[in-house]
C-alpha cells in the first residue's frame, strides 16, 4: 500500500494547524483595542472569504452543476462550521474561562470517536482508544485551566454545542466532494459564514464594535489592518481551504486530532509575539497530542469494517460517500482493490472479498468478452437435440445489449 496520500494530507492537515493558531495571537490585539469578538471574526471570515473567491472561481469553472450539488454542504460549512462554532465559543467564554472553553471544544474528536462507537456498535480499536486518552491528556496541559472564573452551566452547555459544531466541521469536510473544489467550499462557507455572522450582530445578540485606532503588535504600534490582513491571509484562507483538503484525505476522525496541534500553535504564537509565558508542562502537553496522532493514525486497517460492494470505478454504491460511521483512514480502500475486473460490471474492480465469492472458472468456463458471443455459443454446442439445462449457467453481464 502507498502511503503517499496520508501523508500529503498529513503535511497539508499540519499547514492547517499552524495557520488556524495564528489567530489567537493577531486577534488579540484587535480585541484589546476595542474590536468585539464578533464583529473580529466577521470580518475575518469575509476577506478569508474574498481572498480565496478568484481561485474558487476558476477551480468551479464550467462546473456549476457541481456547486448546485454541493448547496447544503455548503450552507452546513457556512451556518455550522464558520459562523455558528464561532458564534457559541465566544458567548460560551463570556461565562467560563477561556481555557475551560477551549479545552471544551477541542474534544472534539473524542465525539467523534465515541460517535462512530454508538452508530456501528463495535468498539474503536485499542490503539484508537489510547489515542484519545494520551491526545486529551496533553490538550489539558497544553490548555492548562484554571480555577478562576465560575463555571457557569449554561456557559458549559454553549461550550459542548461548540464542540458539536467544531466536530461536524470536520464530517462535512470530509463527506463527497461530488465534484466541488476545496477552496470553493472553504471560499462559498465563508463568506456565507460572514453574512450570517453580520445578520446574528445586527439582531444585537452580540455586541458588534470595531475600532480603526493602531494596535500593539510586536512591541510597537501597528494599523488595524495588518492583523486583519495576518488573520484573514493566512489564519483563515489558507487555514480553511488546507483544513477542508486534509479532512476530504484523511476522514474526519484523524484529520481531527491532527487539528489539536493548532492549540499548540497558538501558544507557541503567542509565546513568539505576544510575550506568554510557555511551560514546560505545556510542552510535554504538545509532545502527548503528538502521540495521540500517531496512536490513532496507527490504527490497523483490519480493524475497519468490512467494506460495502463497490460501484463502477472503486466507489460505494451509495453515490461514492465515505460512511463517517467508521470513517477509516482513506488511503486504505485501495487496498481492498483487486485490479480484478468486475465481470457483471467492466467499469468497476473487485474487492478481495467480491474476488473470493466469484465462481469458479474451472466449474463455470471463462465468460465471454460480450452477452451476444456467449449465447450464440450455446446454440452452438446445444446443437438440435441438446438442453439449455446441460450448460452452466453464467449470469449476463449489465449494460451489454444481447440476447437474455
Amino acid at each position: 500500500m502507498s502511503h503517499r496520500p496520508t501523508s500529503l494530507g498529513l503535511l497539508i492537515a499540519l499547514l492547517a494547524a499552524a495557520t488556524f493558531g495564528m489567530s489567537g495571537a493577531f486577534v488579540k490585539p484587535l480585541l484589546e483595542s476595542g474590536w468585539s469578538p464578533v464583529a473580529a471574526v466577521t470580518v475575518r471570515a469575509a476577506v478569508g472569504g474574498l481572498v480565496l473567491l478568484p481561485f474558487a472561481l476558476v477551480a468551479v469553472r464550467g462546473r456549476w452543476a457541481a456547486v448546485w450539488r454541493g448547496r447544503w454542504r455548503l450552507l452546513g460549512m457556512a451556518l455550522v462550521g464558520v459562523a455558528g462554532t464561532q458564534v457559541l465559543y465566544f458567548a460560551a467564554i463570556q461565562r467560563i474561562p477561556v481555557s475551560t472553553g477551549i479545552l471544551v471544544e477541542y474534544l472534539a474528536p473524542v465525539l467523534l470517536v465515541a460517535v462512530a462507537w454508538a452508530r456501528s456498535r463495535r468498539m474503536p480499536h485499542a490503539v484508537v482508544l489510547a489515542g484519545s486518552a494520551v491526545a486529551v491528556a496533553g490538550l489539558v496541559l497544553v490548555v492548562s485551566p484554571g480555577g478562576a472564573g465560575a463555571l457557569d452551566p449554561f456557559g458549559l452547555l454553549l461550550a459542548v454545542t461548540a464542540m458539536v459544531g467544531c466536530a461536524a466541521f470536520y464530517v462535512i469536510a470530509a463527506r463527497p466532494s461530488d465534484g466541488l473544489p476545496p477552496v470553493a467550499l472553504a471560499s462559498g462557507g465563508l463568506l456565507i459564514g460572514a453574512l450570517a455572522l453580520a445578520a446574528v450582530g445586527a439582531t444585537g445578540l452580540l455586541p458588534v464594535t470595531v475600532s480603526f485606532s493602531d494596535v500593539e503588535l510586536f512591541g510597537r504600534p501597528t494599523a488595524w489592518w495588518v492583523p486583519i490582513a495576518v488573520v484573514g491571509v493566512l489564519a483563515t484562507a489558507v487555514a480553511y481551504a488546507s483544513s477542508i483538503t486534509a479532512t476530504e484525505i484523511l476522514g474526519s476522525r484523524l484529520a481531527s486530532f491532527v487539528g489539536l496541534l493548532e492549540v499548540v500553535a497558538a501558544t507557541l504564537y503567542a509565546w513568539l509575539l505576544l510575550g506568554e509565558q510557555l511551560s514546560l508542562l505545556q510542552l510535554l502537553g504538545g509532545l502527548l497530542i503528538l502521540g495521540g496522532i500517531a496512536l490513532v493514525r496507527a490504527e490497523p486497517a483490519a480493524a475497519s469494517s468490512a467494506p460495502t460492494a463497490l460501484a463502477p470505478g472503486g466507489r460505494r454504491g451509495d453515490g461514492g460517500g465515505m460512511d463517517d460511521t467508521n470513517d477509516e483512514d482513506k488511503s486504505t480502500i485501495d487496498v481492498r482493490l483487486t485490479g480484478v475486473r468486475d465481470p457483471q460490471d467492466p467499469d468497476g474492480l473487485l474487492t478481495v472479498e467480491q474476488d473470493a465469492d466469484r465462481p469458479d472458472p474451472a466449474r463455470y468456463g471463462a465468460p465471454e468478452t460480450d452477452t451476444l458471443e456467449r449465447e450464440r455459443a450455446y446454440v452452438a454446442r446445444l446443437g438440435d437435440d441438446g438442453s439449455a439445462e446441460d450448460l452452466p449457467q453464467v449470469p449476463p453481464k449489465r449494460g451489454v445489449t444481447g440476447l437474455g
